[in-house]
């Protein structure tokens, strides 16, 4: 038997040209099951043509719908209303924070893309260990890679929901964030100097406070907390390599 419609109440964060922060309340009949992006698209619909939100694949492979949700950092178009309140309950959305709003749900992440292309982050990456194909013959301007089937794409789906949870973000403009540092460390093998200097700074990983609070809300399993520890790990060793080869050169 199918369920009856719950109905609940979006609060929906509002700013637009600087305009003081405020709260729209939109009462909604929704299907428990539906995600939370359905329920903001059928409000810009049918209640409010000015509201501004970002979305595009609704199945979480572009991160174009991160927003907070109660307080938490959500991929909208996978998280089901169930999932955040209830029936007669209330559901808050705001944009991610540590990002300058654009228009009501819409932030800039132009800085946030920046930096990911400054430490050289690739969206398509090598599969580790595919075996070649042979006889592929590429057509011309393709690579031998992308023919044989040996490149794929990049868990991170550049969606900030990382950043918007870190509490370091929150206080230091200057810090890079979860993603950045997780960028790096996928290139742990082939760090260049620009990329070690980058990363071995307090707007690097030695400003991390550890909370791993961007692991908990990352949408692909990226595990940039970890990934930011392993790097640190790195470093140090690096660092102590260094120290013992400047010492025997002395001696």
């Amino acid at each position: 038997m199918a369920l009856r419609p719950w109905q609940v109440t979006f609060k929906i964060f509002r700013q637009k040209n600087g305009e003081k922060p405020h709260y729209d309340p939109f009462v909604q009949e929704v299907d428990p099951d539906e995600s939370v992006l359905e329920v903001i698209e059928r409000i810009w619909a049918f209640k409010d043509r000015s509201l501004t939100y970002r979305h595009a694949c609704h199945h979480s492979a572009c991160g174009a719908c991160g927003m907070r949700v109660n307080g938490s950092e959500k991929l909208t178009c996978i998280t089901p209303v169930r999932a955040v309140t209830r029936q007669g309950g209330t559901v808050v959305v705001e944009p991610l924070r540590n990002f300058a709003v654009v228009s009501d749900l819409v932030v800039n992440m132009s800085p946030f893309y920046q930096a990911m292309e400054r430490v050289h982050y690739a969206s398509i990456i090598p599969v580790a260990g595919a075996p070649l194909q042979h006889g592929i013959r590429p057509e011309k301007g393709r690579s031998s890679e992308v023919e044989a089937g040996l490149l794929r794409l990049s868990d991170c789906l550049e969606c900030g929901l990382c950043v918007s949870a870190c509490p370091t973000a929150l206080t230091s403009r200057d810090y890079l964030g979860p993603a950045v540092m997780a960028a790096i460390q996928v290139q742990k093998g082939q760090l260049t100097s620009d990329l070690v200097e980058t990363a071995d700074s307090h707007q690097g990983v030695w400003g991390c406070h550890s909370a791993y609070e961007c692991t908990a809300v990352c949408p692909s399993f990226v595990e940039p907390a970890w990934r930011i520890m392993d790097l640190r790990g790195e470093l140090i060793k690096r660092g102590l390599a260094g120290l013992f080869h400047r010492r025997e050169a002395a001696e």
